[in-house]
């Protein structure tokens, strides 16, 4: 292979406009591009939860769509697809418009345990390579009214960043009491095997 040709193939583009994974992935050394997948993950999801689907299976399909739409149009590069999901005692949970609607669900996880899925997928050529998600299970604590209010009030527009409005990376942990899951898997992003996988192919080194 030719070295041009080496270099066009080892490009990275996260389909993703979250500033979390971002972050994770600059941190991490990973040399990247942005370039947003737009799909209609509402009607995915409540088509997908209406066939009896899993949350780990929507949440795979989500990335899969994200990485296969951009690597479509980018076809010599990896494209990195990633979603999230929030599963308490059968019902799904997405990231909150509001503060309203973040104090809701914060109210309904108080006191439970809850599952947070993290998938990742990689598209080269407009089809998807590698796939992996991660299972993880939070246990909120029963925190008083006076403790969530001024958790919201800290958080401000932030609460809508996250599936269930929090980030575990900051005043949110201390929402939690029990906590069983990769800490980068919670964050978002399942970096640990999603290096992994670049470090085999050649886009970082060995």
């Amino acid at each position: 292979m030719k070295q041009g040709s080496r270099q066009r193939l080892n490009t990275v583009i996260l389909a993703s406009g979250s500033k979390a994974r971002a972050a994770l992935l600059r941190k991490a050394g990973v040399k990247f591009t942005i370039q947003p997948a737009s799909i209609d993950e509402v009607s995915i999801k409540e088509m997908m939860s209406l066939e009896g689907r899993t949350v780990a299976e929507t949440a795979q399909t989500l990335a899969d769509l994200k990485a296969e739409t951009i690597s479509k149009l980018e076809k010599s590069a990896f494209v990195i697809g990633s979603d999230q999901m929030l599963e308490c005692s059968g019902s799904w949970l997405s990231k909150p418009s509001t503060i309203s609607i973040a104090r809701d669900q914060l109210m309904l996880l108080r006191g439970q345990s809850h599952h947070l899925v993290s998938a990742v997928s990689v598209a080269l050529g407009g089809q998807t390579v590698w796939r992996y998600c991660s299972n993880s299970r939070l246990k909120m604590r029963h925190f008083s009214d006076k403790f969530l209010e001024s958790y919201l009030a800290s958080q401000k527009t932030e609460t809508s960043d996250s599936v269930g409005g929090y980030k575990l990376e900051g005043m949110g942990v201390q929402l939690f009491s029990e906590i069983e899951g990769a800490y980068f898997d919670i964050l978002g992003l399942p970096l640990i095997a999603l290096l992994e996988f670049l470090r085999e192919k050649g886009v970082l080194v060995e």
